[in-house]
């Protein structure tokens, strides 16, 4: 089997073909992180698998994310020390063996306001970085340290330290979560598992009370086909009702839908040399680095629209801006946000009575694996952090009636780009040589795929001109757009964008003028003609203009019916 099996147009058509003939063991339904994590754990273990997305992967919740690999600092308050403990265990994994290549150590500063909160804040942080030295696998990052005021003026020349007592930095880790996700399926993949994208389940296959698999749709191809399987693990997120509701019968979990916003705006607009986090009347703020860029968020609020499509509002907005201009001496405003996104966090609530309202900042995080009928197994709630814990154990409760199947491997399963990684990071200098590519660029490519950079360079090789950066976001190369098609199941416009890059957060323009150049370089690999290549440039511009009419709404209900009006290509 080749260890650099690429997700593209064969290898979705081999997918279903294989889908529709025969039994699998397990078959998961959904390609966010989780369903991916399942597909890639339960493969691992020698099960014959399947996973089907009905849209693109990680086109939900999983690309949406604050994109930290963290314990989670604020957890500590709340005494979940189990979780804590899990999340950072699961964060030196992925950085210190898992995915060195796409997960990296960020510095942040916890501003301190009052003299008090120097040894009660500290005292949480030592907490913190003792419980990842003592868990399973190494910390990975440096350990926390004390700063005072004229140290914190600088470490961060922007932030206004008159009214503070210094802060207190610490090392979290972060991630490109779409990234994240569509590595964990190429592994998945190379392993053996058979996934398809924009194939949508549309009904439960049935013998008795049991499910056998599940009737679906093969959104490209317009054709109908049976999955049969002797368990389906559904990881469908903030969807999971929906699925309840599909199989019938009594709920067994209920998911509420949590909102959350991110800004980015330029590196220069903050002078900073860490992130910094602080708290807020309902959550926390994080100021994250991010490239050439800050993210700012998070907002917590509840979402009763479109769960495909959340949109961020004014008020949303506004709410960052207010928060951290608090700790600025340079107030941001609108025309510095460059990007925006809303993501909807899976949040298990306790069944309650309808017409009862809650908070949803007061839910879990923790994830729960329930059986409502025999042969399907929903999965929901977690962090994107832990989502292998969530996959394994997953993947034990579909299979514990199956005969001596292996545990779990996958904390020794390195994702597919993470070998070689170091040894071409040593060698980056000759790369560049080479190649031809300045040192940075090098760099930038090792970031995102690590070992697996020799097959963008042998594009690069085969077609000089993929070395141009592309127009638009000359961040990227042009390589990389072709790349995404060739190698990381990009069907779409949206998916290069929006997911295997990030120029549609990265970009004044929110990608529009890089839209057609690459909507060209991916024609020929997808086989477009004029009109199709019109059509996915269209749409993307379309989704441009919707998602920014969404920005300027007051209300949820306004900006989820500005942002309804793009609905997806497929």
């Amino acid at each position: 089997m080749s260890l650099a099996k690429a997700l593209d147009a064969d290898q979705r058509a081999d997918a279903l073909e294989h889908l529709a003939a025969g039994e699998l063991d397990v078959l998961v339904v959904g390609g966010g992180i989780v369903g991916v994590g399942a597909a890639l754990d339960a493969v691992t273990r020698g099960l014959k698998v399947g996973l089907v997305e009905q849209r693109d992967l990680a086109s939900g919740t999983s690309s949406r994310s604050s994109k930290l690999v963290h314990g989670g600092l604020r957890y500590l308050e709340m005494f979940d020390f189990a979780l804590v403990k899990e999340a950072l265990e699961e964060r030196g994994l992925l950085y210190t063996r898992l995915a060195p290549h796409l997960v990296r150590p960020v510095p942040f500063l916890y501003p301190l306001e009052h003299a008090w909160e120097r040894p009660y804040v500290g005292a949480g942080v030592a907490l913190y970085d003792g419980m990842a030295m003592t868990g399973k696998y190494d910390m990975g990052v440096p350990k926390h340290k004390h700063v005072f005021r004229k140290q914190l003026a600088r470490m961060a020349p922007d932030i206004r330290t008159e009214k503070l007592h210094g802060a207190i930095r610490y090392y979290d880790c972060q991630v490109d979560d779409a990234r994240l996700v569509m590595t964990i399926a190429r592994t998945a993949a190379n392993n053996g598992a058979h996934v398809a994208t924009r194939t949508k389940v549309t009904g439960f296959l049935r013998e008795g009370d049991r499910v056998v698999g599940v009737s679906a749709r093969d959104l490209e191809g317009q054709r109908d086909l049976e999955i049969r399987a002797k368990v389906v693990i559904n990881a469908a997120g903030v969807w999971t009702d929906e699925v309840q509701d599909l199989i019938g019968g009594e709920a067994q979990l209920d998911v509420d839908a949590s909102k959350g916003i991110h800004i980015v705006v330029p590196k220069d607009r903050i002078r900073s040399e860490c992130g910094f986090i602080t708290k807020t009347e309902k959550s926390v703020l994080f100021v994250i680095p991010w490239d050439q860029f800050w993210i700012i968020g998070t907002t917590d609020t509840a979402w009763d629209y479109d769960l495909a499509h959340p949109a961020a509002s004014k008020t949303d907005i506004d709410y960052l801006l207010g928060h951290v201009n608090r700790l600025l001496k340079d107030p941001l405003d609108h025309r510095d946000v460059i990007g925006v996104w809303a993501g909807l966090r899976p949040l298990l609530k306790p069944m309650r009575k309808e017409g009862e309202m809650g908070e949803t900042t007061k839910l879990s995080r923790e994830h729960t694996v329930a059986n409502p009928v025999p042969g399907l197994v929903l999965v929901a709630g977690g962090k994107l952090t832990t989502y292998r814990v969530m996959a394994r154990d997953a993947v034990d409760h579909a299979i514990r009636d199956f005969d001596a199947t292996p545990a779990s491997i996958t904390d020794r399963v390195p994702l597919m780009g993470a070998w070689g990684f170091e040894a071409r990071t040593n060698q980056r200098v000759a790369l560049s040589r080479s190649s031809g590519l300045d040192i940075g660029v090098v760099d930038h490519l090792l970031g995102r795929y690590g070992g697996l950079v020799d097959e963008v360079l042998a594009l690069i090789d085969a077609r000089p001109d993929l070395g141009e950066p592309l127009e638009g976001a000359e961040h990227y190369l042009r390589a990389e757009v072709l790349y995404a098609v060739t190698h990381e199941g990009a069907r779409h416009l949206d998916d290069v964008l929006a997911r295997r890059t990030r120029v549609s957060i990265e970009t004044f323009d929110r990608g529009i003028t890089a839209a057609r150049p690459a909507a060209e370089l991916m024609a020929g690999a997808l086989g477009w003609s004029d009109a199709q290549l019109e059509d996915e440039v269209d749409h993307y511009l379309r989704r441009v203009e919707a998602e920014r009419q969404s920005q300027l709404m007051p209300t949820d209900q306004e900006a989820d019916e500005a942002r309804v009006k793009a609905p997806d290509i497929v």
